[in-house]
C-alpha cells in the first residue's frame, strides 16, 4: 500500500493538489511536471513479503515542477522493510548529468510519528536531487524491500494517479500462480495475464495527458476517477477476516481496564450513557498518533499497553474503546473505512483505499470515533461521513450515516451612536455536530488565539472594533453551546451622507459564508461536498435620530428540493429601529452532492447569495449640525 501514488511520494498530496494540463496530448508550461515513463515491478513471495523495483523519470517543465520534483520521499517501516537507492540522477537541460550525492539521501522520522516510541518505525528516505530546474529531468531507481508482509500470506496495492500528465507508465505484480491477484482497474489498461515456471504476472498500463482540475469542495479524484487497486483478498469477509485475527487481544481482560471502566461508568444506568461516558473518557484522555491503517503491521497494540502510553494510532483506539466496552457488557466490533474525501471502495479489498478504523456499537446501531477528539458521542468527523464500512466481526459491507444535523441560531443587536461608531452584542447557539467542535476549539485556545479568533469574526463581517467574549460551559462534553459576543465597532457608517450599511445577521459561519462556498464555483463537473445545515439568524439595528432610512432590503424566498430559504426586512419608523431575519435549511440526502444537484440548486443558491449581499441605505447629518439644530433659537 503507498499513501500516493507511483511510488513518487512528492511535496504535494494526491488528495489535495492539481495540475492544470492542456486538453491535447501536448505538454503546457502549466503543467508543473510530466512523468515520461515508470515501471513498477511487484514481485510477491506466498508470505505476502515482496520486493518492488521502481524507475522512473520526470520532466520539470516550470519552477512549480521544481518544488514538486527536486525532492522524493520515500515510506518504510524500518522494522519491516528497508529501501535502496539504486540510481538518482538529473539530467539538465543541457545533457549534463548530475548524481545525488550519499550525503543528499536521508532517513528521517515521519512527522506523524509525534515522537511516540511504539511508532519511531515508521521513517521516510528523502533524496534530494541537484541541479533542478526547469527543462531538467529527474531520474530514480530504487528497490523497496518488503521483509515482513503487512498481512501475513496477502497482498494488496493501490495505484491512484499523480494528477499530472503520465505516459508509459507500468505496473507489474509477478506472485506465485496458486495465488490469484483480483483487481479493480478503473481508467488502466489490463493485459492478459501471463503464467510460467510457477508464477504469474499480471500488467497494467496507464497513459494520460490531461486531468482537469480538482474543483473546489469536490471530493478526491479517486472516487470518481481512474485509480487501481489490486488485492490477493478474494472479497470484503477474507479481508475483514484477517483483520479479525491480527486485532485479538489477550490483555483485553485485563483487571486494570475492568476497574477504570467500571469505575467511569459508575451511576451510567443504561448502555448508551455508559458507552457515551467510556468514547469521551477514551478522546479526552488517550492522545491520537496519526499512523494510518496500513503504513505498519495492522495489528494494534495491547490495550493495556495504551492505557499505559495514553497514545495510540486508530488501531489503537479502536482496541482500548473495545475492551472497556467489553468489560460493561456493551457489544462492539471495529469497522474498516476510508477517512478522508474517498467515499467510494474498489471492487475488490485492501489497504490504501483503507485506511481507517472506528467503532461500531450494534445495539446502540450507531458508529464511534475516538480518535476525534472534537467530536461528541453520536456523531462521526466529517472525514467518517457516508463511507462504506467493513464490519470486521461478520465481514459484512454497511455505511456509515449519510449526513447528520447541525444548526445555528444566532441573534445581533447593533445600536449605533450618533457619529457612526457602534456598539453590539452576538449570541449564537450551535447544536449537532458543530457544537462540541465549537467547544473542543474554545477549550484548547490560548488567550492570544482567543483574541484572535474574535477579531477573524469581525473581519469576516468588514468590521474594524474589540469585543469580549463568553461561553456557555466548555467542560460539557454533548448539548448546544452558547457564545456571547461583546463589543464596539469603529465607523460602522460615515455620518453626513447618504451610505449603506450591511444588512448583517450574524459573524463568520452564517448564510453568507455558506453561499460563498456552494458558490466556490459557478459550474460543477464533480461530485461534492454538501452537508446539511439549519440556520435561524435574527437581527436588529437600532438607529440615532440623526439617521434616516432612504432603502430597506426587499424579503427573499428561495426553495427547490434541497434548499428551503426566506428572509423579511423591517422597520419602526417610532423607534427608528430596522430587523432582519433570515431562516433556512438544507435537505441534501447524503454529504456528497452530484454536479445535477448543483445545477439544480444554484438558482436558489444565487438568491441566498444576493440576499446576504443586502444593505440598509440611510442618509443621516454630522453630529455637531444635529446639536446645533437642536439648540438653534433660528431652529423651526
Amino acid at each position: 500500500m503507498r499513501p500516493l501514488s507511483f511510488a513518487r511520494i512528492a511535496t504535494a498530496s494526491w488528495l489535495v493538489s492539481a495540475c492544470a494540463a492542456s486538453a491535447s496530448a501536448g505538454i503546457k508550461p502549466d503543467d508543473p511536471y510530466t512523468n515520461e515513463g515508470e515501471t513498477q515491478t511487484y514481485t510477491v513471495n506466498a508470505d505476502g513479503s515482496y520486493t518492488k523495483l521502481d524507475s522512473m523519470t520526470l520532466h520539470v517543465n516550470n519552477e512549480a515542477g521544481v518544488a514538486r520534483v527536486a525532492q522524493q520521499y520515500i515510506w518504510f517501516n524500518r522494522n519491516m522493510a528497508d529501501v535502496q537507492v539504486i540510481e538518482a540522477y538529473t539530467t539538465g537541460a543541457d545533457g549534463v548529468r548530475h548524481d545525488v550525492q550519499p550525503e543528499q539521501i536521508r532517513d528521517v522520522q515521519e512527522a506523524r510519528s509525534f515522537d511516540a516510541p511504539m511508532f519511531q518505525d515508521i521513517q521516510e528516505k528523502v533524496i534530494v536531487f541537484p541541479a533542478v530546474e526547469p527543462g531538467s529531468r529527474v531520474h530514480l531507481t530504487y528497490r523497496k524491500t518488503q521483509k515482513v508482509p503487512i498481512v501475513a500470506g496477502e497482498f494488496s496495492d493501490f495505484t491512484p494517479p499523480d494528477l499530472a500528465p503520465t505516459h508509459n507508465f507500468r505496473l507489474i505484480y509477478d506472485l506465485p500462480a496458486g495465488k490469484p491477484l483480483y483487481a479493480d482497474a478503473r481508467g488502466f489498461t489490463v493485459e492478459a495475464p501471463v503464467t510460467a515456471d510457477g508464477r504469474t504476472r499480471y500488467e497494467f498500463r496507464y497513459d494520460r495527458a490531461h486531468f482537469s482540475r480538482l474543483e473546489y469542495g469536490s471530493v478526491a479524484y479517486v472516487s470518481y476517477g481512474d485509480r487501481l487497486m489490486v488485492s490477493t483478498f478474494a472479497d470484503y469477509a477474507a479481508f475483514a477476516a484477517t483483520y479479525r485475527a491480527s486485532s485479538a487481544d489477550p490483555s483485553a481482560h485485563d483487571a486494570a481496564l475492568a476497574q477504570l471502566a467500571r469505575s467511569v461508568t459508575a451511576g451510567e444506568a443504561t448502555p448508551r450513557a455508559k458507552a457515551k461516558a467510556l468514547y469521551d473518557w477514551v478522546r479526552r484522555n488517550v492522545r491520537y498518533v496519526a499512523i494510518n491503517v496500513g503504513r505498519g503491521a495492522v495489528v494494534p497494540h495491547p490495550a493495556s499497553a495504551i492505557l499505559a502510553d495514553r497514545y495510540g494510532d486508530c488501531k489503537d483506539h479502536v482496541a482500548l474503546y473495545g475492551a472497556l466496552l467489553d468489560a460493561v457488557g456493551i457489544r462492539n466490533e471495529p469497522a474498516l473505512i476510508s477517512s478522508g474525501t474517498i467515499y467510494t471502495l474498489p471492487s475488490v479489498p485492501g489497504y490504501g483505499v483503507i485506511n481507517h478504523v472506528i467503532t461500531w456499537l450494534p445495539d446502540l446501531q450507531m458508529y464511534a470515533d475516538s480518535t476525534a477528539s472534537n467530536v461528541e458521542f453520536g456523531f462521526l468527523p466529517s472525514t467518517d461521513m457516508n463511507r462504506p464500512a467493513v464490519l470486521v466481526n461478520d465481514g459484512k459491507l454497511a455505511q456509515t450515516p449519510a449526513t447528520a444535523e447541525m444548526a445555528h441560531r444566532s441573534d445581533l443587536s447593533i445600536t449605533v451612536a450618533p457619529d457612526g461608531s457602534a456598539s453590539f452584542v452576538y449570541q449564537l447557539e450551535a447544536s449537532g455536530w458543530s457544537a462540541e467542535q465549537g467547544r473542543a476549539t474554545l477549550r484548547m485556545q490560548t488567550p492570544a488565539q482567543r483574541e484572535e479568533s474574535i477579531q477573524a469574526e469581525l473581519r469576516s463581517a468588514n468590521l474594524n472594533g474589540t469585543a469580549t467574549l463568553t461561553t456557555s460551559d466548555l467542560a460539557a462534553t454533548d448539548g448546544p453551546l452558547t457564545i456571547t459576543m461583546k463589543g464596539t465597532v469603529e465607523s460602522l457608517v460615515v455620518p453626513g451622507t447618504a451610505a449603506s450599511i450591511p444588512a448583517l445577521t450574524s459573524f463568520a459561519g452564517g448564510f453568507s459564508a455558506d453561499a460563498q462556498y456552494w458558490l466556490g464555483e459557478r459550474q460543477r463537473t464533480q461530485p461534492f461536498v454538501c452537508r446539511n445545515l439549519e440556520l435561524h439568524e435574527h437581527a436588529h439595528i437600532s438607529l440615532p435620530p440623526n439617521f434616516r432610512v432612504l432603502d430597506m432590503p426587499e424579503a427573499a424566498h428561495a426553495q427547490d428540493r434541497f434548499i428551503d430559504y426566506r428572509s423579511q426586512y423591517n422597520l419602526d419608523p417610532l423607534t427608528n429601529v430596522v430587523t432582519m431575519t433570515r431562516d433556512g435549511r438544507t435537505h441534501f440526502d447524503s454529504d456528497v452532492c452530484t454536479p445535477d444537484d448543483f445545477t439544480q440548486m444554484r438558482p436558489a443558491i444565487e438568491a441566498v447569495e444576493r440576499d446576504v449581499r443586502a444593505e440598509v441605505i440611510v442618509k443621516s447629518t454630522l453630529v455637531e449640525q444635529s446639536h446645533v439644530a437642536a439648540f438653534s433659537p433660528f431652529a423651526p
